[in-house]
């Protein structure tokens, strides 16, 4: 079960509207779309971080080893380090 700002925060970063998050997109959307999301206070401004960062992110996050997030997935993660949950 997600909470409703990682849900939100997800929808934000799934630039293809896919319903998965891609390494590509997490590190895209972070870097353009993450000032906004921090100022709106939908993303912790210590979670803005780099391409490494935002990579770490999503490998602590693809826990099946896919290459893709779910929502599940990415949840689990933010939820828990962002202090969600």
């Amino acid at each position: 079960m997600s909470s409703d700002k990682a849900r939100k925060l997800f929808e934000a970063l799934d630039l293809d509207h896919d319903g998965t998050l891609t390494r590509e997109e997490v590190i895209n959307a972070l870097r353009t779309k993450g000032p906004t999301l921090a100022a709106a206070g939908d993303l912790p401004q210590w979670g803005l971080g780099d391409t490494d960062a935002s990579s770490a992110l999503f490998d602590s996050a693809d826990q099946d080893g896919d290459a893709l997030l779910t929502l599940d997935e990415f949840a689990a993660v933010v939820d828990r380090r962002f202090g969600w949950r």
